[in-house]
């Protein structure tokens, strides 16, 4: 899976594969945690949003379990 470097305190990357609609978030800390059954649009929203860590807070965190 190819992951994009971000610009976020807390996120160093995020990957995406469209196939599984599986995605992957790298904290800054090191740790990488997978997301499963993940809308495209929810992807392309976290990537482009201004502020990565509030989108994750929002609409990420504690969702789309494997």
């Amino acid at each position: 899976m190819k992951m994009i470097q971000v610009k976020s305190d807390a996120i160093n990357a995020i990957g995406y594969d469209q196939d599984s609609m599986k995605m992957r978030i790298e904290f800054q800390q090191g740790n990488i945690y997978d997301f499963c059954r993940v809308p495209e649009q929810v992807y392309k929203s976290f990537i482009s949003a201004a502020s990565i860590g509030g989108y994750y807070n929002d609409y990420i965190k504690d969702k789309y379990p494997c």
